[in-house]
């Protein structure tokens, strides 16, 4: 027997889950001889590419983690004091591995489907209440995705609810001493929506100015002083303008919160509380307010309501502002969380308690101060009044070209002004020891040959107009869980109620949930990506300086484009950035008035929504009977607005499942009036390796990492959202206010961090290095497959909306469910009866109401593909039971779903059928079932009774006497 001892087990046999006999037997369901004549009667011929990607040969996993580790290492850890917004800390060990590192959590989708998601739901819950207490404020978002685009909105929101007495106010006033890179998106956000910025000290406002609307502080500031602004913010009530308030979430246990002071909006980052800084992200960015602003804040809020057994249950409120977004008529096209990390972010706290994140914050208070007294005893100037962790130091005698030389030699950086002022910001993992190497670097600076040796203690004074009253984090949920064991115990027990991909297939149309593969997620826990500051001397981060040449190389490579920004930390984000790019190249040309956006009737509801952020007027184009985009409409609205269109925004394959054939000339269409085509990446799964946006027409993409490229859903962020554009468009990628990169015509920054969440991209780095060309491009393949094959077994049981020119569907497809209508059936009934099945819904009514999008991805295999569709066949059969009227259209197994473990156990049985049809409608869920924790929520009672908090500590105390009793 021979052996050949090069060989071993490719990574993409690992991702790619059909066998080959299983791709035989699929084929011959779906009529076809192989996959590439099925490609053939999918993709047309006039957009596929001819020749192979080049990319680098394959690794497979174990050859991946040793080269990438080697990578790795071309990144400097050093001790970062710079803070802008970014601090270290230390990650509780039990959340970083049963939190960060666990599928249980991160491979979990948005929780749209509440029933299924009550872990995450209370995870977020507290999360809000802890940016509630410790703000001050009425009410909280589940996280937004930077503290620079949480600000931005505020100025938006803000913006857009003025009061009457301003109504044609539209200047924002923002004190000079702010995060540059939050001014960046201050001014990236305002110019299209019309919000005239004004920078200046905060102390020169004029509020008689009937023009200013709303004003801006950061407290602390960004050289992290503390200043008090009452008296301005008293006045500036009088004269009715609005208040938004940057903060530094941990200081606030120690200083007066921003409700106090009068905020409207409180923004900023929960990053420092165990969430590791990963050159930049991703971390949970907050935006709390006041209840009058309820259904105008951006992003999800999640709230509770009772299910139907009468139990407090926990959903995502309001959900306008969600999957039913208000398209054109929206504000905010926020449609990513960093859910996550606002879990790691909230369960820092329950884990610390009130009292350890005090202890942690006077701590780090306690070593500024002691920093600050023997730094001034060397006879330097300490220039914050008041601080919490943050000192600005300056001498006349300090060299600080000298200092920097010193500093780096001794693995630390600091903050270094254009004035020669020197800032250090101290944090979690600070030590003594490191306070002494920080004053041994100033006195060597000095020519000082004396050892340095410090008094550990010291005094703290806060001034009582300053300093911090009464109580926080109360509930019992931050007051129970501070031994690992309970601890551990907790994040199990909230795990245990939420489906993931670790149960099932997530069939989720357009949302592509696949393998997140373990080792493309090991890297993200390595300290070398982990614990790096975003500001750090380039050459200090050379690791990620080769990942990010590498990653845009090989996407522009898959798109077919010129050049790739890694900057927009959100699909949503990298939709208006590719838009703000259109715009500034149409500006650089002249056509300043090109302000026109063509959206089809199809477009996902974040598309206009983003085209008026980036302050284009939408006009819809209509789609024809079979789902096409309507091409003599887009004709003669392209024709109608030839002088005035800047972009076109199209989906491909369409949100209807669909390769259009005249895709081409529709980009032609375009470009012969003057226009940009942005082409959303949402469905980029059915493209790579077989087609391409450059390919197409598109001039501009952007790319959903975390659908495509493998980066976790994360139960509803983190994402990343790159653009690739062609050479014309390239000088307008988006630039940063820190770092040096982007030409001179860059756009502002779309992101608080030069590369976004640049921790994550890791992971797509990972994908695409161990998948190479062939496994990329038989991943589309068998995602194509895996769609098609479900439409030939759902065929006969549902009708299909939409198919191609062959009656093909690309990687997903749609079911038409609005015909059981008449039965009083709806969409959302089977929604939840597949939770019964053990299966998370496909996505809900989108793009058509009343219909259920389906899409496998290529990581399924065929028994898992037979599963779901024996669950969708006998729910079928059980509305045909109602059809033939065997149960009533009010009581059936449908109308009651889900069923949970409570209700099928309960001495009482009420319903028609019996317990077992209820709960194991087939034999395999007898000895694998996954159980509901709540019955059907009342949505409606959700948003009319909205509550945002942790339970009031006497609900608490009912229940758990419930529990015991």
């Amino acid at each position: 027997m021979r052996v050949d001892v090069t060989q071993r087990v490719s990574f993409q046999s690992r991702h790619n889950s059909p066998t080959d006999k299983e791709i035989e037997m699929m084929l011959k369901k779906v009529g076809c001889d192989s996959i590439d004549q099925l490609i053939e009667q999918t993709i047309p011929a006039s957009i596929r590419i001819k020749k192979p990607l080049e990319l680098p040969e394959s690794l497979n996993e174990f050859q991946f983690l040793s080269e990438f580790k080697k990578l790795a290492e071309k990144n400097q850890l050093t001790k970062s004091y710079i803070g802008l917004g970014y601090y270290n800390c230390i990650v509780p060990a039990v959340i970083q591995r049963n939190i960060l590192e666990n599928p249980g959590w991160y491979t979990a989708y948005t929780p749209y489907q509440a029933e299924i998601a009550q872990g995450r739901l209370e995870a977020l819950i507290n999360f809000q209440t802890l940016v509630t207490d410790l703000t001050g404020m009425e009410l909280a978002n589940a996280s937004l995705l930077d503290e620079g685009t949480a600000a931005a909105e505020a100025m938006s929101m803000l913006f857009h609810t003025k009061p009457r007495s301003k109504k044609s106010a539209a200047k924002f006033f923002v004190d000079s001493n702010i995060f540059p890179q939050t001014l960046s998106l201050l001014k990236t956000r305002s110019i299209p929506i019309g919000v005239d910025l004004i920078i200046d000290d905060i102390t020169n406002i004029d509020l008689t100015d009937e023009n200013i609307y709303g004003l801006l502080v950061q407290y602390p500031n960004s050289d992290g002083s503390i200043e008090d602004h009452q008296e301005i913010f008293d006045n500036a009530k009088k004269n009715d303008i609005s208040i938004a308030i940057a903060t530094d979430l941990l200081s606030l246990t120690l200083f007066k919160t921003p409700g106090e002071l009068g905020a409207d909006v409180v923004v900023g980052s929960t990053q420092r509380f165990g969430v590791p800084m990963g050159y930049g992200g991703p971390h949970a960015a907050f935006f709390a307010t006041k209840e009058t602003y309820k259904r105008q804040i951006p992003g999800r809020i999640i709230g509770a309501s009772l299910d139907n057994e009468g139990n407090s249950a926990y959903r995502m409120a309001l959900q306008t502002r969600e999957q039913h977004i208000k398209r054109e008529r929206a504000t905010s096209n926020i449609c990513t969380a960093q859910v996550l990390l606002a879990v790691m972010a909230g369960m820092y706290a329950v884990y610390h308690g009130p009292e350890g994140i005090k202890r942690i914050a006077l701590r780090i208070h306690g070593l500024a101060r002691l920093l600050e007294r023997e730094l001034t005893t060397l006879g330097l100037t300490q220039s914050n009044e008041l601080f919490f962790d943050t000192i600005k130091i300056s001498s006349p005698s300090l060299n600080t070209t000298e200092v920097k030389s010193l500093a780096e030699g001794h693995g630390i950086n600091f903050r270094y002004f254009s004035d020669g002022q020197i800032g250090i910001s101290l944090d979690e993992t600070t030590t003594p020891s490191d306070i002494e190497e920080i004053i041994s670097v100033f006195n060597e600076a000095l020519g000082n040959s004396n050892a340095v040796s410090i008094e550990q203690e010291v005094e703290i004074d806060i001034p009582t107009n300053l300093k911090r009253s009464g109580d926080f984090l109360t509930h019992p949920v931050f007051n129970s869980y501070h031994s690992e064991h309970e601890m551990l115990r907790y994040i199990k027990r909230l795990e245990n109620k939420d489906l993931s991909l670790v149960h099932s297939m997530i069939s989720l149309g357009s949302c592509t949930m696949k393998l997140n593969a373990t080792t493309e997620m090991m890297p993200l826990s390595w300290s070398e990506f982990g614990q790096m500051h975003p500001f750090v001397p380039a050459e200090q981060a050379k690791g990620y300086s080769e990942l990010f040449e590498n990653l845009e190389k090989w996407l522009c490579e898959i798109t077919g484009f010129d050049a790739v920004s890694l900057q927009p930390n959100s699909g949503a984000q990298g939709e208006f950035s590719g838009l703000m790019v259109i715009r500034a190249y149409h500006e650089s040309r002249g056509d300043t008035h090109r302000n026109i956006a063509l959206i089809p009737s199809s477009a996902h509801g974040t598309n206009p929504a983003s085209a008026v952020m980036a302050g284009m007027k939408v006009i819809i184009v209509a789609c024809d009977e079979k789902g096409n985009i309507d091409l003599e409409d887009l004709r003669t609205k392209a024709e109608a607005n030839k002088e005035h269109l800047s972009a076109l925004m199209v989906t491909y394959p369409s949100t209807h499942g669909v390769f259009e054939e005249r895709i081409q000339e529709i980009c032609s269409i375009i470009h012969e009036n003057g226009g940009q085509v942005y082409m959303d990446g949402a469905n980029m799964n059915a493209q790579v390796g077989l087609t391409s946006p450059a390919m197409i027409g598109a001039d501009v993409c952007h790319l959903n990492l975390h659908k495509t490229f493998c980066i976790p859903h994360g139960g509803g962020g983190p994402g990343m959202g790159p653009i690739g554009v062609v050479s014309h468009l390239k000088p307008f990628l988006p630039g940063s206010p820190l770092v040096s990169m982007g030409s001179e015509s860059a756009i502002e920054a779309i992101s608080a961090a030069p590369w976004g969440s640049a921790s994550i991209l890791t992971i797509s780095y990972a994908y695409i290095a161990m998948m190479g060309a062939d496994g990329l491009t038989d991943a589309t393949k068998l995602a194509i497959l895996n769609a098609n094959y479900i439409k030939e077994r759902l065929s006969d049981h549902y009708k299909i909306l939409y198919s191609g020119k062959n009656d093909r569907c690309a990687h997903e497809m749609i079911l038409d469910c609005r015909d059981f209508k008449q039965i009083h059936i709806e969409v959302e009934d089977i929604a939840k009866r597949l939770m019964d099945y053990g299966y998370h819904a496909p996505t809900v009514s989108f793009p058509v109401a009343g219909t259920l999008m389906i899409e496998p991805t290529e990581s399924e295999s065929l028994p898992e593909l037979d599963r779901f569709c024996d669950a969708m066949i006998a729910i079928r059969e059980e509305i045909r039971e109602i059809e033939k009227e065997i149960y009533t259209k009010e009581n059936n197994v449908l109308k009651n779903a889900p069923h949970t473990q409570r209700v099928v156990i309960n001495d009482t049985w009420e319903y028609p059928y019996s317990r077992e049809k209820a709960a194991f409608p087939n034999n395999e869920l007898r000895f694998n079932k996954f159980w509901p924790s709540v019955s059907r929520i009342d949505s409606a009672y959700g948003d009319r009774n909205l509550f945002c908090t942790c339970m009031p500590v006497e609900a608490y105390e009912e229940v758990k006497e419930t529990e015991v009793g």
